[in-house]
């Protein structure tokens, strides 16, 4: 009887439940979105499912979506911040797929746990679309704010997703995108996030239309819908490219899409009437005098690629190389900007390149680092001389010669312009076709594109057209010499360009085995060096460890780390601070309301990610003892009335508790045995005052000062623990989801499958509180206390020199980049040296100023103080080979803000002025020397200084190239 009124009021309450649901959806809805019987028409049942069922279903769909990639699918962009919701609430740790790069005081505030959330309200997208969606637009007019960025911003998900998502909750409005094939080589599948959008000019009335299709919709597409929106017959119709408004080629009705044509976002087409009924004034410039249409195509049918909008990752589409192996390829590819001849060259008495580079939509990035390219002097001598020759069309790791063209011709065109700005189409296009993850509007990393770059124009001018294969040799105990002379011919043999000559030089690698001692040494190119920003400001961080087998008391450690660490950094400070065996492991976590809201387990974490207000803990295991499936054991309070504990006044309370079970299959009193385990420290001993031993803020006194003991005061002595019998106690443990808001009773002799996370709840009554001390689960402390912070830390600064030391500093190999020794014949963690060897003649440094985390990605924006004049790397090469290698800096790719965002720049000098200049997209302006170095460099670009002939010159250049 008692479970059938139980039933009953479920039931009553679901139905009330949805019916406030479904009256929420319609009234606080988008009114945009008509009920369009999405729910009849799956057949889905009207009742809210269980976030378990939820997620379950929108897994099942997005697999199934994985499975069936095709052009054309549809998905759906729904506004991250509603999808968080979503995941909270059915149990998926959020922070997996989003960068925390929000407050922790801003999670902590809302109550935001990834357990426990509430159910969201209607989908709703405003915060992504134009005017918050308060505009009366209709559906296939509502536009998506520019420059958003997945996983940040927005998420996409599958057609079916969000048919389920709609069908549970409403909302919206829809905003439905297909998916795209682009890729030369190979074929990647994205998702078209930002149509092609051009502004049309009628010539007839000067009126002006938006349109918005597709850049893989055909020429003809887009005839047909600039017809119908003008009402206009195609056979009357001239549609002209008219970007930057100048005319530059007619588009002709044919099947090639539109990113073939080069039609870049935003720009403008122009429509002209050719029934000799209406003349355009846009032929006239403004005098009334009639103008040329510049026509700048190559006559060759195109190749280019129109950078495009953001797609789901930031990716633009691209297209079927329309070049076929054993093609032709001439020097006839001009930017499409400003009408100069193609093959135009310096004019008689012009020292350099001072054109800025049109933005195309946020391709600053790419301005910035051809600047500092187009201004390296070797570089320039290259390509402003006849480099056809040397084009290698076949190289099947090249582009068939296409990008070395397009920055051959870019960089004509900028020695040529004098001050007027380039917009550089057709190489962004190449950009695009060859190397997608550089096209659409989004923010990218300089130093990226400068390794594509160097790679593919190496590639496309390999003097080498038919590379050997050379099997690599050990170096066997010979001398450094030998091997380095051998490792680079070999290298030669296979790969010989301007840019080897220029940019490549080499650095000897040193592995040694920490078993065998074994030594391997080799000698590998390299084009430039990423070096690390050691920082010198450290922070305090106080973690408490828990024993995770109930082998002691939980103790707080505080640990001085380097600010810019990693989690792996603070895990080896935990260990040297807590004796940790080396049989022993530490799994961090943090602890959010009561519950473990993430596990720090990637070592590579940055620390950065780790608030101060944060509580993390650190559980201990020794490694044998650790089995496969994981227990987490949360804490519950019931409170006690006069009719006795009720479930009404549970309360979660304390640090959750995690440990491992060895049997292949836990049973239910497995996990019994477990939680008496770790609870057993906590049991009460009281002195013959039967007071409780000293402790302060719940832990023991002596854990302020900890010292390395084997019979420390924070070990609990087995004997003590032992005087009660385990089957004299009853503890009420319930079995928990992901969620921890529904509980289920187990038995001794229920079987659990092995490998899983299994959870469960321990509902304290008064026994438990009289047996264990809880207060040591209670009130743990924060990373570090704010307050205690007075000064405030001052702008850090570091030498180029304390960089390239850290580069070339010994290191062991990572876990998972571990070496094959020959000898034990097992992979090894063994130890790695860099030295250099051999330096090239222009030399480019990479701060690594972005460090990569699972939860955030972070700029570090430390000052590198370098020097312009005379840096001197002579104590760094091992190879004397009486060479100078003294350099001189030139270029400087700078990058302001953060990631992901920001802004690109870049510092160039002029060597035949000796003035420096500031090259900031279209702007270009004169600058001091003294002010070029700022805390905003990010790659910095040296060449050697010689003081010796040009003819010695060239006999080294020869040498270098040869060795």
């Amino acid at each position: 009887m008692i479970w059938f009124l139980s039933r009953f009021i479920v039931e009553a309450y679901k139905k009330v439940r949805y019916s406030r649901l479904r009256k929420k959806h319609k009234t606080g809805g988008d009114s945009s979105i008509p009920d369009s019987g999405l729910m009849a028409e799956h057949g889905a049942s009207c009742l809210p499912c269980t976030p378990e069922e939820e997620n379950k279903v929108v897994t099942d769909l997005r697999n199934e979506s994985e499975r069936n990639l095709k052009e054309g699918n549809l998905y759906f962009v729904v506004s991250t911040r509603w999808f968080r919701r979503w995941e909270r609430y059915v149990g998926i740790d959020a922070d997996k797929n989003l960068n925390r790069n929000r407050s922790s005081g801003s999670r902590h505030s809302n109550g935001a746990s990834s357990l426990g959330a509430e159910r969201p309200g209607p989908i709703d997208n405003s915060d992504i679309i134009e005017n918050g969606g308060d505009c009366d637009c209709k559906e296939n007019e509502i536009q998506l704010r520019r420059m958003l960025m997945e996983g940040h911003d927005y998420v996409l998900v599958p057609q079916g997703v969000w048919e389920k998502l709609h069908q549970w909750y409403g909302g919206g409005p829809p905003l439905p995108r297909k998916m795209i094939v682009q890729g030369v080589y190979h074929r990647n599948f994205d998702v078209e996030v930002y149509p092609l959008c051009l502004n049309l000019i009628d010539s007839r009335d000067e009126s002006r239309s938006i349109l918005r299709l597709s850049r893989k919709a055909s020429v003809t597409e887009l005839f047909q819908k600039v017809c119908a929106v003008r009402g206009i017959e195609q056979d009357k119709a001239r549609i002209w490219d008219y970007f930057n408004k100048r005319k530059h080629a007619q588009l002709l009705v044919s099947n090639k899409t539109l990113e073939e044509a080069n039609l870049q976002m935003d720009q403008h087409i122009l429509l002209e009437q050719v029934d000799g009924h209406h003349s355009s004034r846009f032929g006239l410039d403004s005098t009334g005098n009639k103008l040329a249409s510049v026509s700048l195509e190559s006559s060759r049918p195109s190749l280019t690629n129109a950078g495009g909008p953001t797609l789901s990752n930031g990716h633009s589409s691209s297209y079927r190389s329309n070049m076929y192996p054993g093609s032709s390829v001439g020097l006839g590819l001009t930017e499409m900007n400003d009408g100069l001849d193609a093959n135009s060259s310096p004019k008689k008495g012009e020292k350099g390149a001072l054109a800025g580079l049109q933005n195309l939509g946020n391709t600053c990035f790419m301005n910035s680092a051809l600047q500092c390219l187009v201004h390296t002097p070797p570089l320039m001598e290259y390509f402003l001389k006849d480099y056809k020759d040397e084009i290698n069309t076949k190289n099947p790791l090249g582009m068939h010669g296409e990008l070395a063209i397009a920055f051959g011709e870019l960089l004509r065109k900028l020695c040529s312009a004098g001050r007027t700005a380039i917009a550089p189409r057709v190489f962004k296009g190449k950009l695009s076709r060859f190397a997608p993850q550089f096209s659409g509007y989004n923010q990218h990393d300089s130093q990226e594109l400068l390794a594509f770059l160097l790679d593919g124009l190496h590639e496309d001018l390999n003097r080498v057209k038919q590379k050997p294969y050379i099997e690599m040799k050990d170096s066997d105990g010979r001398p450094d010499e030998e091997v380095s002379v051998e490792c680079w011919r070999n290298h030669k043999a296979r790969n010989d360009s301007v840019i080897v000559d220029v940019f490549q030089g080499q650095y000897k690698s040193t592995l040694v085995c920490p078993v065998c001692s074994k030594i391997s040494i080799t000698f590998d190119p390299f084009m430039y060096l990423s070096l690390p920003l050691p920082s010198t400001i450290t922070r305090t961080m106080t973690v408490t460890m828990f024993y995770g087998d109930g082998n002691g008391l939980p103790m707080p450690y505080t640990v001085s780390l380097l600010k810019n660490g990693f989690c792996k950094d603070l895990l080896l400070a935990l260990g040297s601070a807590c004796c940790l065996k080396s049989d022993e492991h530490l799994l961090l976590a943090e602890v959010f309301e009561n519950k473990i809201y993430r596990y720090l387990e990637m070592p590579l974490e940055p620390l950065i990610s780790i608030k101060d207000d944060e509580h993390i803990v650190a559980f201990r295991y020794p490694r044998k003892g650790m089995g496969k499936t994981k227990l987490v054991i949360f804490h519950r309070w019931q409170e006690k009335s006069a009719s006795g504990y009720h479930k009404s006044g549970t309360k979660f309370f304390g640090t959750p508790l995690v440990t491992f079970l060895g049997e292949d299959q836990p049973s239910g009193a497995d996990i019994e045995s477990a939680v008496f385990k770790v609870l057993s420290p906590f049991k009460r001993m009281y002195s013959s005052a039967k007071a409780p031993i000293g402790k302060e803020n719940g832990f023991p006194t002596d854990g302020l000062d900890v010292q390395c003991s084997s019979s420390g005061a924070q070990t609990v002595e087995k004997a003590e623990l032992e005087d009660t019998s385990n089957t004299d106690l009853s503890l009420l443990l319930l079995l928990t989801d992901d969620t921890v808001t529904s509980f289920t009773a187990f038995k001794k002799d229920t079987i659990f499958e092995s490998g899983k996370i299994l959870k469960v709840v321990l509902d304290w009554t008064d026994k438990e509180q009289e047996l264990y001390d809880a207060s040591y689960l209670k009130d743990i402390p924060e990373v570090h206390k704010s307050g205690f912070a007075a000064k405030k830390t001052r702008q850090e600064a570091i030498s180029l020199s304390a960089c390239l030391d850290a580069f070339l500093m010994e290191e062991p190999l990572g876990p998972d980049d571990m070496w094959y020794c020959p000898c034990c014949k097992e992979h090894r963690q063994a130890i790695k040296k860099l030295d250099l060897w051999m330096l090239p003649e222009i030399i480019v440094f990479h701060l690594k100023r972005f460090t990569y985390g699972r939860y955030l990605k972070n700029k570090i924006g430390t000052f590198v103080n370098f020097p312009i004049h005379n840096l001197d790397l002579s104590k760094y090469v091992m190879n004397k080979d009486g060479q100078s290698y003294v350099y001189e800096l030139y270029a400087i790719s700078n990058h302001y803000g953060e990631l992901g965002g920001g802004h690109y720049t870049a510092y160039a000098k002029l060597i035949d002025e000796n003035r420096w200049y500031h090259f900031d997209d279209s702007h270009v302006s004169p600058v001091n020397e003294s002010d070029i170095k700022t805390s905003a460099a990010y790659l910095l670009f040296f060449k050697r200084v010689r003081t010796v002939s040009k003819a010695e010159t060239g006999e080294a250049w020869q040498s270098h190239s040869i060795c």
